[in-house]
């Protein structure tokens, strides 16, 4: 099932989509669960998937605004280098990474479906990474891989804009060209994972102004999902609502000869299969 987080009428909810219509079932649960974390929290997913099942819905999809799928998560681990060929991207010579290289996001680095992604002034070399995302449904600490997946409520898609130069301020730092605001976007919702595909062979797919970008399966990951579940909660522990990106294949516009960075106007396309497809527009944060 496809939950939303949205905005209708300057009110925030939650709720399913169904056939683009949305059932809104905050007016039914939002006295328990104010938001979708809280939700995530109390493991009521099922229980809202029972009320969606017989209710009838309120809106067309089109006439509400999406927000992120958890629009306040409490933390956004995002993981670098994963796909096979990726580390040879950086024509380098280095070896293939032993453990998996992770950064965090903030909450306003992120944009939702439709929301215009910001290339800011500082930096002309904003590009794409898209990207097939965890949304955490049970926590956990030390989580074996094998049970792992019950560990996901569900999988969104990202495109993790990175501001390339921003990244080589620092020698051991990513942050600062990861975390511009409105700099990327997730969503348009997450789909539980009862109707997810193989997660071990997903595939994801990036599209700018029409043209393949990014064409790849997570069965290229040098990490796959349940060891990074697995590894990220040895270190610290999982929390329902938390969010895993799980990495970009090759193919980000600063690997063109030459680069193809992002620029305003440019319409961006993230595919996950069996999830759907967030789409954003590129605008400059100051426009002339």
């Amino acid at each position: 099932m496809k939950f939303i987080s949205f905005e209708k009428s300057g009110k925030a909810g939650y709720g399913t989509v169904i056939n683009d219509r949305v059932i809104d079932l905050s007016k039914q649960f939002a006295d328990r669960f104010p938001d979708m974390r809280a939700v995530l929290e109390a493991d009521a997913l099922p229980e809202l998937q029972g009320a969606a099942s017989t209710a009838d819905a309120d809106y067309d999809l089109a006439d509400v605004t999406l927000l992120r799928p958890v629009p306040n998560p409490r933390m956004t681990i995002c993981v670098g280098v994963n796909y096979a060929n990726r580390n040879a991207e950086y024509k380098d010579g280095s070896q293939d990474p032993g453990f998996p290289s992770l950064f965090m996001r903030t909450p306003q680095s992120l944009v939702a479906q439709g929301e215009d992604i910001h290339r800011p002034p500082e930096s002309d070399q904003l590009d794409y990474e898209g990207e097939i995302v965890l949304v955490i449904g049970k926590g956990g600490r030390r989580i074996a891989e094998d049970q792992a997946l019950d560990h996901v409520a569900g999988v969104t898609i990202m495109n993790e804009g990175t501001l390339r130069d921003w990244i080589r301020h620092a020698k051991f730092n990513v942050t600062q060209g990861k975390n511009f605001d409105r700099s990327g976007a997730m969503g348009p919702w997450f789909v539980t994972m009862d109707e997810m595909p193989d997660m071990l062979n997903l595939r994801v797919t990036t599209r700018v102004n029409g043209e393949v970008r990014q064409d790849d399966t997570t069965a290229s990951m040098m990490f796959p999902i349940p060891y990074l579940i697995n590894y990220i909660s040895t270190f610290t522990e999982l929390h329902p609502g938390d969010i895993i990106a799980t990495g970009t294949p090759t193919g980000a516009g600063a690997r063109f000869d030459p680069p193809k960075y992002l620029k305003p106007g440019d319409n961006v396309e993230v595919e996950v299969e069996g999830v759907g497809i967030l789409r954003n527009k590129i605008v400059d944060e100051f426009p002339a």
